[in-house]
This record gives structure tokens, sequence and C-alpha cells, in this order.
């Protein structure tokens, strides 16, 4: 027997049913996800590392990607050691302020990525498109105060969402559980799991939230054009290639982060299947903080000649 429970404010208990009764044991899913976040924070902790250390990474490009590799580890780091404590506990409850909590600062670092991921793509087009400013446009200045602006934006964005959240009444069983079939707090399972009016949540997702993601959105695809234009005049096939080579990552992921998350969160619910949205949530929570040091920049020959600096302990300017 289903009835609504108070609301956030009070003390409903969740329970993380996705994987629960899964046909994959939860041994396997543990040793996995343990595996992911283990080699996420070691992939990102080794950049910031390696940028912090080396004089020859003190550049705009390595100054943001530093800043992305913090952001990725806190995103991990919010979901991924909870999922951990279930599968190993068997216990999917978690109490409704921990629940809020966790979407809270899922929503601050997952959206202080998608930001901070089109920040770089405006230091790529002043990188090739005018040369000549980038070092005194993109100075480390510059970045700080983009960085923080991702930040306060990424900040008030979540308040606006999360309190939206907190009048609303929860579909709970007898013993007062609510049910979510996902892995972790997210914005679509709370509002499937709830009793009240959504409308309103509805409407910030799409206009707010809609336009906060195709801001950036609009801001990579102007400088990409930009960009394409700038390399197709380049006079040189070497000119050509290398600047080709410095976008190719970040449009990899800036494809694989943005495709999933406008998969999830903008289209109507009634066209999305939770399956869809745990698997796009997977993708966006655990893969992409684990590919990006590797795809952006453990395959760069800077990024590659300073890992190998130190490992041999060669000491470098700070």
């Amino acid at each position: 027997i289903m009835g609504c429970a108070p609301n956030a404010s009070h003390s409903p208990v969740f329970l993380l049913l996705m994987f629960s009764g899964a046909e994959v044991p939860p041994i396997v899913l543990f040793v996995l996800f343990l595996a992911i976040y283990l080699t996420t924070m070691m992939g990102n902790v080794t950049l910031v590392l390696l940028i912090s250390r080396d004089s020859r990474l003190h550049s705009p490009m390595y100054y943001l990607l530093r800043g992305l590799s913090v952001i990725d580890m806190g995103l991990s780091t919010v979901i991924l050691p909870q999922l951990l404590a279930h599968l190993v506990t068997h216990d999917p409850a978690i109490p409704v302020a921990r629940c809020l909590a966790q979407l809270f600062f899922f929503y601050v670092f997952g959206v202080t990525d998608t930001l901070v991921i089109s920040v770089m793509a405006l230091d790529r087009y002043m990188a090739i498109c005018d040369p000549l400013h980038y070092h005194s446009v993109m100075n480390r200045q510059c970045c700080a105060r983009l960085l923080a602006f991702c930040w306060v934006v990424s900040v008030v964005h979540t308040m606006l969402h999360v309190g939206l959240l907190l009048p609303l009444s929860w579909a709970a069983d007898a013993e007062g559980n609510v049910r979510l079939l996902h892995f972790f707090c997210d914005h679509r399972p709370l509002l499937r799991a709830s009793c009240s009016d959504i409308h309103r949540n509805e409407l910030a997702i799409f206009l707010e939230g809609g336009f906060l993601m195709m801001g950036p959105c609009a801001l990579i695809v102007l400088s990409y054009i930009r960009i394409g234009a700038t390399i197709l005049h380049l006079p040189s096939a070497a000119g050509r290639h290398r600047a080709v080579s410095t976008c190719g990552s970040h449009l990899t992921m800036v494809g694989f982060f943005y495709g999933t998350i406008i998969w999830v969160y903008f289209q109507p619910p009634s066209q999305n299947s939770q399956d869809q949205d745990m698997v796009a949530a997977v993708m966006y929570t655990s893969i992409t903080p684990l590919a990006n040091p590797f795809v952006y920049s453990l395959r760069n020959k800077d990024v590659k000649s300073a890992f190998h600096r130190l490992l041999r302990g060669e000491r470098v300017a700070s």
C-alpha cells in the first residue's frame, strides 16, 4: 500500500533499489565500481600533481584541466563510496538529509563540470584563433575568475532545484520507505517518486536548466566553428594537424558528457525509460570522470614528459 509521506524537510527513508535483485552478484558490482573509483582518483590526483609540480605545464589549458580533475574527483566521491557501502551492507536505505545532500553536491560538481568544459572550448578558441593575445587574455587570474564564476553559477542553480524539492511529498509504502529505482539520489527518480504536483520542477528543468545547458553548448559550438575556419586557413599541414590534435580530445568528451546529460534530463518523462536513465547516469557519473584524465591529458606529449620526469625524480621549478 502506497501513500504520501511527509515532504522532504521531514524524514522519510529512500531506498536505492537499482541493483537490488540484479542478475550480477553484488560482489562483482562492488569490485567493478571500486576499481572505477580507485582508477578515477589515481588518474586525476596524478594529473593535479603533475600540473602543480611541473612549470612546463603552467599554462591556461592545464590550469583549467587541473580544475576539471578536482571536479571529477568530487563528482565520483559524491556517488561511488555511497554505492559501494550499499553493495557491501546490502542495505539500500538512505535518510532524506543524506539523499538531498548527495543530490546537492552531485549537482554542484556536475554543473560545474559542464561549465568548465565550455570554458576550455573558449581557451582553445583563443589559443588557435587569436594566439598573439592568448597569454595576455587567458592568464592565470582570468582562469581563476572563470572557474570561480562556474562554481558560483553551479551553487545557485543547485539551490534552486533542491529548494523546489523540499515542499514535495513522496509515494511511500506502509513502513514510510520511498522506493527509487536508481543507484543514487538523482533528480529524475526523485520527481518520479513524488505524489505532489511537479510542474514547477519540470518547468525549472526545461527553462532554467535548459538555458544553463544550452548556453555552454552554444559557446562550444560557436568556438569550434571559428576554430574549424581558422584551421582550414592554416598554411602548413603540420600546423593543421597540431591544432586538430589539441581539440580532438576535448570534442570527444564534450559529445560524451553533454550527450548523456541531455538524454537523461531534457526528454519528456514518457519518452525515456528508467533503464536508459541508469545507463546514462553510470556513464556521466563514473565513466566520464575516469576517462577525462586519460583522454584529455595522459595522451598529451607534455603531460607524458612531465610524468616521466616525475618517475625519474627530476627537480623542476614550481
